[in-house]
């Protein structure tokens, strides 16, 4: 597998690692929104690094010497949500023994993370939509009116307009959260990545562990439904259970999900490959016969970038001219 050196940046303690071309370019879209005070919505699936996307924001805003407040709106009841966003006063309900600024209020002139924000029910949107649009609010319980100056970011793995059209998510709210939209790449789209997290997972846990060149192609080849968070723990599965210092591509149980991988191997049941490499390679150039040799078409059907595909061409090329030597 070729190594393709990856950035690796820390954003308010969460590292991201990058390497694919689709993501560094979704890096270069964070810088530039950053600098707005727009409110932006963070899509993907679950699993893909959506929280890091947001961090990455507040890190790159001129805001990021303010407070950073995050929240999974699908963590608590509707409630206990109201009272954790708006703050409440002594005695607003039974146990309320003093009083507590929300998480508004905590996050003035900062940002603030609303995760898994297609979890609100449609009386908090409401209530949210009024604070977007700047009016002043009440704690729980209180007589005096807050106002706040904050940033929102908010995130979902739902289809947002699909929720919109069937009546679970407010129009208005929709289009006020969505002036900016960065949608995050699944991991099978962003091939380039693969190798480098399952690097840094793997250096996270035992630093003298290491992937075999079959392992590592076993890794590009899956179809990663889990995202990021999914090969964090193939990886870490594999590393406590290795008894050697090298990680093969039967440590990483990758059997058990269905991938590229599997659909390959049913494709050539009589030709077993003789390595991971070589049945990339096979797949690469059936796209390009499919595609009639357009490049761009054949890289979309692969699920990797153009470039990506140009750079393992090349590669072939390279590879061919040496045997003719």
């Amino acid at each position: 597998m070729e190594w393709i050196e990856p950035d690796r940046t820390a954003f308010l303690g969460m590292t991201a690692v990058i390497a694919s071309d689709p993501m560094r370019r979704l890096m270069a879209m964070v810088e530039r929104v950053a600098r707005s005070s727009a409110t932006v919505l963070v899509s993907g699936e679950s699993g893909t690094g959506k929280e890091v996307i947001a961090r990455a924001l507040h890190h790159h805003s001129m805001r990021h010497q303010k407070p950073w407040v995050d929240l999974s709106c699908a963590a608590l009841p509707e409630h206990l949500l109201e009272s954790e966003l708006f703050g409440y006063e002594k005695g607003a309900f039974s146990g309320a023994d003093s009083a507590k600024p929300g998480l508004f209020e905590m996050a003035h002139q900062g940002t603030i993370f609303l995760d898994e924000i297609g979890e609100l029910d449609l009386k908090m949107q409401v209530k949210l939509l009024r604070v977007l649009d700047g009016v002043a609010y009440y704690r729980l319980g209180g007589v005096k009116k807050i106002s706040v100056d904050v940033r929102v970011v908010a995130a979902t793995n739902q289809d947002l307009e699909a929720s919109v059209s069937q009546g679970r998510f407010r129009s208005d709210l929709y289009h006020r959260l969505s002036q900016i939209t960065l949608r995050v790449p699944p991991l099978r789209k962003r091939i380039d990545d693969i190798a480098p997290l399952a690097r840094y997972f793997l250096e996270q846990h035992d630093p003298s562990l290491r992937f075999s060149e079959d392992a590592l192609g076993a890794l590009a080849l899956h179809s990663w439904p889990g995202n990021i968070r999914e090969l964090r723990n193939i990886v870490t599965k594999a590393a406590v259970l290795s008894e050697t210092g090298v990680i093969e591509a039967a440590d990483l149980s990758l059997n058990t999900h269905p991938g590229v991988l599997e659909m390959a191997k049913a494709s050539h049941p009589h030709t077993p490959p003789a390595s991971l490499d070589g049945m990339e390679r096979r797949m690469i150039f059936e796209a390009l016969e499919a595609t009639g040799g357009h490049q761009k078409n054949a890289a979309a059907r692969l699920g990797i970038s153009r470039r990506t595909l140009s750079r393992k061409l090349k590669l072939y090329q390279a590879e061919r001219a040496r045997v003719a030597v």
